[in-house]
């Protein structure tokens, strides 16, 4: 006999409270298994409850390749709505500024120790902060915990796929926090799409940056962390790495570690890591040498009090739960999935004509070329979003506009967490390359045509009606990590 999916004793069933009060079996198997999906938001906020139903069949009938979106588990989001919601507990554990954590104390353990174990850190080398509300601040409190006001830094050029808080600026405006309050110098990649580091070195020792950041959102190779530290040594400056893309790839060990060369390192924790949207960031209790570093505390105090007030405890929780499952012997064979998807929607894509920056990737994510085809990023992603694939329009070497750039960027974390492999890319790509020759046909030889105009053309384009329907009978062919199919009210098709 089962109960709650769990064989149980014959007799201990029938001599159970359970048994004794029949009444309780029927309240507890509703409250678990029958409850209908989103049951108090529909009676509270059905407004509401109707834009839930609808992303839900989005997901579900679509193909998910935004690089920094993944799906997550259940159980993570049983977390994100549990009791821990209600819960303030400013300070450290231990430490705290209110009473009764006794039990979020216990959650934040949880959360810090499994985050170490993760990727396989000794706790007396190195320590975590888990607090962090999303990765940008996390960053942040990196500069802040470990800098000065106006110290200079060095990070990839946007452009070359860094990201924004690694000290991002035009020549008209400063752009980012990390630009503002201290001095920045990107360094790029080179005509092949891979880090210039002759470059990185020359005006690095001219530069005499105080940190040197690693990590991108939109580059798809590894990284020269042992000629990086070698470099820090030498100009006697930080390494720090942010992580926050590839950080499941490095737990799974399908990319090399950070950890040997670094002195801190961040991290979001959904991404590659597949969970909640959350940060962290790791430090170096002791340097390279063995000699205690004073990291902790900066960092510690850096997020709390510096730039935050209470830790979202559900949001640890739920950090602590997926992190369990990052440990878990499954996860290097989801980190290698995602590697191999990867790879081969890129030679798929390469043999289809297409060009990718790099002409690859070692990680989960394509940067596609698309201006070679005459068409902005921005075309492309809007007529993908019309038959249901999500992407996003990406800046590539080169470009001087985000907001008309030059390329797509790819992830496939996502599909991977819905089952993808490898065999399945081939119809992922055929799917991305049909929606191409459909926006050629619509521009036509007119490159000029205004967004809005081409836009316009959507609702009567029969081409694009018949792919879509194509896209969401193929995707609905795979379960979804974080919510069963009979959850989903749209199951058939999102009404008009």
């Amino acid at each position: 006999m089962k109960c709650f999916g769990k064989p149980l004793n014959i007799l201990s069933f029938f001599f159970s409270p359970i048994f004794l009060f029949p009444s309780r079996i029927v309240f507890r198997y509703t409250s678990l298994h029958s409850m209908p999906y989103l049951t108090e938001v529909e009676k509270v906020d059905p407004e509401l409850a109707e834009i839930i139903h609808r992303e839900m069949a989005r997901e579900y009938r679509g193909l998910e390749l935004i690089a920094s979106e993944n799906f997550t588990s259940k159980a993570v989001l049983e977390c994100l709505g549990s009791a821990l919601t209600n819960k303030y507990a400013e300070g450290e554990v231990g430490s705290r500024y209110y009473g009764g954590t006794e039990f979020v104390d216990g959650v934040e353990k949880l959360a810090k120790s499994r985050a170490l174990e993760a990727f396989k850190l000794n706790p007396s080398e190195w320590g975590v902060n888990v607090q962090p509300y999303s990765g940008s601040p996390a960053n942040l409190a990196v500069y802040v915990g470990l800098l000065q006001p106006h110290d200079r830094i060095m990070g990839l050029d946007l452009p070359s796929g860094g990201h924004l808080t690694h000290g991002f600026y035009t020549p008209k405006k400063r752009i980012s926090a990390s630009s503002l309050f201290y001095e920045s110098l990107p360094y790029h990649v080179n005509e092949d799409g891979v880090i210039d580091y002759d470059e990185l070195e020359r005006n690095a020792t001219i530069y005499r940056p105080k940190m040197i950041i690693l990590g991108a959102s939109a580059y798809t190779r590894d990284y020269d962390y042992e000629r990086v530290r070698a470099l820090c040594d030498k100009l006697e400056c930080l390494l720090f790495m942010d992580m926050a893309h590839t950080a499941g790839l490095i737990a799974g060990e399908v990319l090399k570690s950070p950890f040997q060369y670094a002195d801190v390192v961040s991290t979001t924790t959904h991404k590659s890591l597949r969970g909640p949207r959350a940060g962290m960031i790791y430090f170096r209790k002791t340097d390279r040498n063995g000699n205690a570093t004073d990291f902790e505390g900066r960092i510690n105090q850096a997020v709390f009090p510096g730039l935050q007030g209470g830790p979202h405890m559900n949001n640890i929780a739920a950090i602590a739960t997926q992190m369990k499952d990052v440990c878990s012997p499954a996860w290097k064979e989801y980190a290698k999935q995602v590697q191999v998807n990867a790879q081969a929607l890129g030679k798929i894509m390469i043999s289809k004509g297409h060009t990718l920056i790099s002409g690859g990737t070692d990680n989960h994510i394509l940067l596609w070329n698309t201006r070679v085809l005459n068409l902005t990023g921005s075309k492309v992603e809007k007529i993908l979003d019309a038959v249901n694939i999500s992407t996003n329009k990406n800046t590539i070497p080169g470009d001087k506009s985000a907001i008309t750039p030059g390329g797509i960027r790819l992830g496939l974390c996502a599909l991977t967490s819905r089952g993808f492999v490898e065999k399945d890319m081939e119809a992922v790509a055929t799917f991305l390359e049909r929606a191409i020759q459909i926006a050629l046909e619509i521009q036509g030889e007119t490159a000029s045509m205004k967004l809005a105009e081409f836009i316009a053309t959507f609702p009567s384009n029969d081409k694009l009606a018949a792919l879509r329907k194509e896209v969401e009978e193929f995707s609905a062919k795979f379960d979804m990590p974080s919510f069963n199919g009979s959850d989903i009210k749209y199951k058939n098709g999102i009404p008009h």
